[in-house]
């Protein structure tokens, strides 16, 4: 049989069908009740319960996983990137307080291969689950020449609600004298890797197999981690702690910028953020990036989450409370600065 001219071309359409059809087999764990129609329309539908809520504000995110997807040919490992994109985009909407409900995403590539876009939707497929939202729908499009060959990239869509009342404003809560509570990462997330290979692939002449002292896995699997998803665990200390009063006052998400440029998006213009260098335990990948990689400090605190992935700014008086509670969901945390009369900027000392 004769190949169509477009599949000639490189767009195999019936191959993108044949693949798409194992989707809804793939989506049912992230079904919400919610869901209208099935996946393949135009459009996602999602009837929101607005009884739920007086005042329902919808919260949304897009982002990407950058360079990290570097590693992920390089290893031919696909099934965690799906997981990093919907955490990512999960922690950036529930520093203000809210509850994902539904994600859509977007993969482009030269050829389609099978296998790696199964892998890819099981990583998202089984983020969404475990944060209880719903992948709803998304794009995949093929564009020979333009990606490299077994490359691809990925982005992501996330959208969910917030009481008003209930929504969390550093801007206005925040107050000299508040503790900072470091909740902790599992690695670099998805933030600094350009600079990470440059340093572990250029500079130390290792790769992704790579065994370094000090490190459990490979460099390779050091790196791919998956990006902690916080956003069960905002719900819950918003829940346990935020009844009549509001002594869990703002969250910041440690992505691109570190602590300087990350943490300054919650506070008020009257207040700055200290952040007391050694008050956590240090990742070992972030010990070896200190002290073999050549940055000075001050870089490294700004490109890297240095092992800290959340943090929680909070009343003082609640502080140790906070942090207990933290600590029995299992989550690492350390109290590690204070707010100080200011400008609205943080450092780290």
């Amino acid at each position: 049989m004769k190949q169509k001219a477009y599949a000639a071309a490189g767009v195999d359409i019936d191959l993108g069908n044949k693949v798409k059809s194992t989707l809804p087999q793939l989506l049912a764990s992230t079904h919400r009740r919610e869901v209208l129609g099935k996946v393949g329309g135009f459009g996602g539908l999602f009837a929101l319960d607005v009884k739920k809520y007086r005042e329902p504000v919808l919260v949304s995110s897009v982002d990407g996983v950058g360079t990290k997807l570097k590693l992920a040919f390089a290893m031919n490992k696909h099934d965690t990137i799906g997981a990093d994109l919907v955490n990512h985009c999960v922690n950036d909407i529930a520093v203000l307080g809210a509850e994902p409900l539904f994600f859509l995403d977007y993969l482009g590539t030269g050829k389609l291969e099978p296998h790696v876009f199964t892998e890819v939707i099981k990583g998202f497929a089984r983020a969404c689950t475990e944060n209880g939202c719903t992948l709803i729908g998304g794009e995949t499009a093929q564009m020979p020449g333009f990606y490299q060959a077994g490359e691809y990239d990925v982005s992501g869509t996330i959208v969910g609600v917030v009481e008003k009342s209930r929504m969390l404003n550093g801007q206005k809560n925040v107050k000299r004298g508040d503790a900072i509570i470091g909740i902790a990462s599992s690695g670099l997330h998805t933030n600094g890797y350009s600079l990470a290979r440059k340093i572990f692939f250029e500079q130390l002449h290792l790769d992704y197999k790579s065994r370094v002292p000090g490190l459990k896995n490979t460099i390779g699997d050091e790196l791919l981690k998956i990006h902690v998803s916080y956003g069960p665990l905002v719900q819950k200390l918003i829940k346990r702690f935020n009844t009549k009063q509001l002594p869990v006052k703002a969250f910041a998400h440690i992505t691109g910028g570190g602590f300087v440029d990350n943490i300054p998006r919650v506070l008020p213009k009257t207040c700055d953020a200290v952040i007391r260098k050694g008050s956590w335990d240090m990742l070992p990948i972030f010990r070896i990036l200190e002290a073999k990689g050549g940055v000075p400090d001050d870089e490294l605190y700004q490109v890297f989450n240095m092992g800290i992935g959340m943090v929680a700014i909070v009343a003082a008086e609640k502080a140790d409370a906070v942090l207990k509670f933290i600590r029995a969901q299992k989550h690492d945390a350390w109290m590690i600065g204070e707010i100080v009369k200011g400008e609205g900027e943080a450092r780290v000392e």
